[in-house]
């Protein structure tokens, strides 16, 4: 104690430092600093920690005595809360805002110090909560939209309040924010009430509002995300027609009012075609089986403002195709065929044809039907996305007729190949007026067939083809040599030439045998047609006029 009361007497004479500010958290245990390290401590002799108190007195707190304990000699709040650290630190846990005030050290060593420490305790809020929420917005009235408050702080907090991330500032017109401070008068905190007024815009229908602190000490408090229902009347309304693409004869059309107030309008008025109808509790209106008669304006508007209203032109797409004649058409050939494709539609529309599925690139016309006009026929008739068809099948008969009958050697030279090409309808059966080897037949197309056949001739003939069908015949003849004649032929021609009398005498001998084979096939030839020698599918041709359209046709074909 004596130690003491010398220090205590000395502390006249004492050194003070310059004071220090430190920062403590409320509620949290303060290390409050001694000479923060600058005297050793193997040379104090005593250290002693007092503090302000409110009435300009000083308060002791703590004595320490080089090789004695600490010694505690705080009698009020202090007791208990205090204990100092092995670096003469004083140890204040609990941390009070009435522990905001000078805390001084006082060191003994060969003279006294003084290390006045000035604390100031800082809190952040409690929480953050906004109160008191609208539960809608009006435009262009400034509404109360709530009140931001932050609870138990020190010092007070600062409150910003915020729309979509934006920071929102009194302008005293479309923004006010109001701000005050409530201090408990037991603990000391402030709390922080920040109430704002809003006049709203449509455009605030998905605005996020909000508020946050912005702290002295600690994390940043955000409240949550508020939205708000922004309440205006009716400025525009809009007709929307709902119906299939295209809109044709049969569909249903649906007429939808759409008005953009909120709460929006719940009755409304169609305009059908100078019919009113009135919907109540609802925004549309149906129609059913639609008719070309249908197209034409249309409105809605409101049920108490006419003025307010919207205006749709509806159009009925419609396509209709009659082609005369259809089905399955025979004529006769050389006979003629109207055609007749009627169109009844709302736009012009495109016309496309086909045959037997391969596209042409212009209407059908037949003036005079031929074979090759026989096959399916199909029109397709579009407008837009609608699309028509129909279709007939042209059927072209008549008797068949031989366009051409030919012949030619056969590549190893020892046969001949006979050709006999015709058109008609139905299919015509080919016959030949002698016997041979059948190559092939081609397939009927377009009333026209191709017969081909192979012989040996051993002596010269005439060949004739006959093609016949439920309509009629025809009937040509060609002139075939002998093969063994040809080779005599070609013999003679490579004999040596250099006597010209036996070379004379040659040929009129060779002129003189081909005149007797001639005549005695075309004696063979009339005996073999009357006594009718036809294959399968031959017909007898024994009377006299078949006989001489048998010669005209001879001496038409090829020699």
């Amino acid at each position: 104690m004596h130690s003491l009361s010398a220090l205590l007497i000395s502390a006249l004479l004492c050194q003070v430092t310059g004071e220090e500010t430190i920062i403590g958290l409320y509620g949290e245990t303060l290390e409050i600093p001694c000479n923060n390290g600058v005297i050793k401590a193997e040379e104090v002799l005593i250290t002693q920690w007092k503090y302000d108190k409110a009435d300009g007195l000083s308060g002791d707190l703590l004595v320490w005595q080089k090789n004695q304990n600490v010694s505690i000699s705080a009698t009020d709040d202090y007791k208990g809360r205090v204990s100092m650290a092995a670096n003469f630190s004083l140890l204040l846990s609990a941390a009070k805002l009435s522990d905001q005030c000078t805390f001084t050290c006082l060191v003994a060593i060969g003279n006294i110090k003084e290390y006045p420490v000035n604390v100031v305790i800082y809190k952040s809020p409690a929480g953050l909560q906004i109160s008191d929420k609208a539960e809608s917005l009006a435009i262009g009235k400034r509404t109360k939209l709530g009140t931001c408050v932050a609870h138990d702080a020190n010092p007070a907090a600062n409150i910003t309040w915020w729309k979509n991330r934006q920071p929102l500032m009194s302008d005293g017109n479309a923004i006010y924010i109001q701000t005050s401070v409530l201090v408990d008068p037991d603990t000391g905190l402030s709390s922080t009430s920040a109430m704002l007024e809003y006049s709203a815009k449509k455009e605030d229908t998905d605005a996020e509002f909000s508020c946050s602190t912005q702290p002295t000490v600690g994390a940043q408090l955000v409240s949550s995300l508020l939205t708000f229902t922004i309440t205006y009347s009716t400025e525009n309304v809009v007709l929307q027609v709902m119906a299939p693409e295209p809109l044709v004869e049969g569909d249903n059309v649906t007429l939808k009012c759409l008005a953009d107030g909120n709460p929006a309008p719940t009755s409304f008025k169609f305009h059908l075609k100078g019919e009113l109808v009135k919907v109540e509790n609802g925004d549309s209106y149906t129609i059913t089986n639609v008719s070309r008669d249908f197209s034409g304006e249309y409105n809605c508007s409101l049920i108490h403002n006419s003025t307010l209203g919207s205006s749709e032109n509806v159009t009925v797409s419609y396509l209709d195709i009659n082609l005369s004649p259809s089905g399955i058409i025979v004529r006769l050939a050389g006979e003629t065929l109207d055609l007749s494709l009627q169109i009844d539609s709302s736009v012009v529309a495109k016309v496309s044809w086909t045959k037997d599925g391969v596209k042409l690139d212009k209407e059908p016309k037949f003036a005079k039907v031929v074979y090759s006009d026989s096959g399916s026929y199909e029109c397709e008739v579009t407008m837009g996305l609608l699309t028509r068809r129909d279709s007939f099948e042209l059927v072209v008969e008549g008797a068949p007729i031989i366009r051409q009958l030919s012949k030619q050697s056969g590549e190893d030279g020892r046969h001949k190949v006979l050709t006999c090409e015709a058109e008609g309808s139905p299919k015509p059966v080919v016959s030949w007026s002698i016997n041979g080897t059948s190559l092939d037949e081609s397939p009927f197309v377009n009333g026209k067939i191709t017969h081909r056949i192979t012989v040996v001739p051993a002596t010269n003939l005439t060949v004739s083809c006959t093609v016949f069908n439920d309509f009629g015949f025809d009937t040509r003849a060609i002139n075939v040599s002998s093969l063994f004649e040809e080779v005599r032929m070609d013999k003679q021609d490579q004999s040596d030439g250099s006597d010209q009398t036996k070379l004379v005498v040659g040929v009129v001998v060779g002129l003189l045998v081909a005149s007797l084979v001639i005549g005695l096939a075309y004696w063979v030839y009339v005996k073999k047609s009357k006594h009718g020698s036809w294959k399968t599918g031959e017909i007898e041709n024994g009377s006299s006029e078949e006989e001489k359209r048998l010669g005209e046709s001879s001496q038409k074909a090829e020699v």
